[in-house]
């Protein structure tokens, strides 16, 4: 037999036990890095709540507006630890994306394992381009969010809202941008069908539309825009990875 018809043997070998004191392994090196980068988002708190403050910044009429209203002594305290928090899970994505590699990784074939580096890449990147069109979509839907309220409201952004308003919007972003990676890998392990994929995608754009709605703090229609485009053209190139894969297997397996 090849490597692509033999069973991987370590999937095979591995007991209930292993698999899970194999996902606590895992799961405890992920904390400690999301440990790690909190522990740097603690020290650089001051220069990232500068970031987080320009989206507000740049809709306000004067540099004076452009400042935040704590009503809890306990709040800004809490503050701190949200963005020290989110910022661990970003800087970590990297080393999760890793984990959740090394983790199934014992359960494919050895022609898949190859796929290792861009996949780690690849996921990594699109987080953090998820991360970054959140943060440049956030003035547009700060503004007509704010739009909605008409001319009687004047808005005071609370610290804990607002800054949890921005973090989430970039990691609901970046976790919606792992929308193709996981498509993709899941053709690989034989989860998904190309075929099925094709013929779904009328159900996919309702999906994603409804799934952007839900993950999405702000629910607003220019957010829904921005993210459910992307995530459906990535639908798109799954579809395309697929056919491109199940053309070379059936090439592959041709008589010469």
């Amino acid at each position: 037999m090849t490597d692509t018809e033999q069973a991987p043997a370590t999937e095979a070998r591995m007991s209930l036990i292993e698999h899970l004191t194999e996902l606590r392994k895992r799961l405890v090196i992920s904390f400690v890095a999301i440990g790690v980068g909190a522990v740097v988002g603690w020290v650089f708190y001051d220069w990232i709540v500068d970031q987080l403050l320009r989206p507000y910044c740049s809709i306000v009429e004067t540099e004076a507006d452009c400042v935040v209203f704590a009503r809890d002594p306990l709040e800004l305290f809490n503050v701190k630890l949200t963005i020290a928090g989110y910022s661990g899970l970003i800087l970590a994505m990297p080393v999760i994306l890793w984990q959740v590699w090394r983790f199934v990784a014992p359960g494919l074939y050895s022609h898949e394992k190859k796929y290792a580096v861009p996949f780690i890449l690849s996921a990594a990147a699109l987080f953090f381009l998820g991360a970054g069109l959140a943060y440049w979509s956030v003035p547009k839907a700060l503004d007509w969010l704010i739009s909605q309220g008409g001319e009687n409201f004047e808005e005071l952004f609370a610290p804990k809202e607002y800054f949890g308003f921005i973090v989430k919007m970039m990691v609901a972003f970046g976790i919606g941008f792992e929308f193709p990676i996981a498509l993709i890998f899941l053709q690989i392990l034989g989860l998904v069908d190309n075929k099925t994929l094709r013929k779904g995608r009328q159900y996919a754009i309702v999906g994603i539309v409804a799934l952007v709605a839900v993950i999405t703090p702000s629910g607003d229609p220019f957010t829904l825009a921005v993210l459910s485009v992307p995530m459906y053209l990535f639908y798109e190139i799954a579809i395309l990875f697929g056919r491109i894969r199940i053309r070379r297997a059936d090439k592959a397996a041709a008589p010469t």
